[in-house]
């Protein structure tokens, strides 16, 4: 595969890590355009929820790492922000960041959902993927199943497979369909090579990362338009509590671009909000192990998707 110290940063094998003979590993890389259903899927396969989902694209905004262990096989999934139009600063960055990710894998899964059809979007995609990874092997992947009739998905495998011209298979991650077909195929489009993570990693996001994300995740619950664009989480600190054994303080901030919008995410009497902590504390429990305070904060970062200085402190 491509230099692994570029965009994937793919670890160093280790001795101890070793593999028999006839063993696949590599980098796999989910594209496709926004809400396709490619974190869904990625927290499937991987079998624990390591990516953020909600109903609105553009929800992911790095590439989020999440492996799969077989026993002939280690799958590292690649689940990579939507190569969308950009209209933003941070559109274009997003892009780009996607566009490294393509050369620095060994396979590219062009996602595109059942119950939609391909259009100039998806084609817009797959040309980006050729233009940036030539040399990589495309697999089609139709997801969302279980929300179309059986004709529309044959339609829907025609017409990926007429557009890619390979391996398509269809899946649904929320009804555990065809997943272990997928791995398969998969596996066989993977190199023979090491284990490049010890058995009980199912991701390399660091925990703060992770947490941020629960908290973005809740706080674009049931919102809609153009908002939740606007919404970014940064983690301040992380302590132990001072006074109560066992609980950890995380203290995080939400950041939005304007003044109105940290009014809806408050919400009526800061109801909102209050929602938003409870739901993020319960799964920041779970990730950590152990009982949270969790104290989030509303901030405007006035026109932050735009502005390169403020993009740089967010990590973009």
């Amino acid at each position: 595969m491509a230099d692994a110290s570029a965009g994937v940063d793919a670890p160093v094998a280790r001795a101890d890590f070793s593999a028999p003979e006839g063993f696949r590993s590599g980098f796999v890389s989910f594209v496709g355009r926004p809400n396709t259903g490619k974190s869904t899927l990625t927290n499937a396969l991987v079998g624990e929820k390591i990516a953020i989902t909600a109903d609105q694209p553009e929800t992911t905004r790095h590439p989020i790492r999440g492996i799969v262990h077989r026993e002939d096989a280690q799958i590292i999934l690649v689940d990579t922000p939507g190569l969308h139009r950009p209209r933003t600063l941070l559109g274009e960055r997003l892009n780009e960041m996607v566009k490294e990710t393509y050369s620095d894998v060994d396979l590219i899964c062009m996602c595109v959902a059942a119950d939609e059809k391909i259009g100039p979007g998806d084609r817009w995609i797959v040309e980006a993927v050729r233009a940036a990874a030539p040399k990589t092997p495309l697999v089609g992947v139709v997801t969302k199943l279980d929300k179309a009739s059986k004709d529309e998905v044959g339609a829907q495998l025609l017409a990926l497979h007429d557009l890619l011209g390979g391996d398509v298979v269809p899946v649904s991650a929320t009804k555990d369909v065809q997943l272990e077909v997928l791995m398969d195929v998969l596996v066989q489009h993977l190199p023979e090579g090491p284990r490049y993570y010890p058995d009980d990693h199912i991701t390399d996001d660091d925990r703060d990362t992770r947490m941020a994300e629960l908290i973005r995740e809740a706080a674009l619950s049931g919102l809609h338009d153009e908002l939740p664009h606007s919404v970014a989480v940064q983690i301040d600190e992380v302590l132990p509590n001072p006074t109560r054994e066992g609980v950890l303080d995380v203290h995080a901030v939400i950041y939005v671009e304007r003044e109105g919008q940290k009014a809806i995410l408050r919400g009526k009497d800061g109801r909102r909000l209050s929602k938003t902590v409870h739901d993020a504390r319960k799964q920041i429990i779970d990730l950590v192990g152990q009982n949270v305070f969790l104290d989030v904060r509303l901030k405007v970062a006035k026109n932050w998707q735009s502005d390169p200085k403020q993009l740089g402190r967010m990590g973009f």
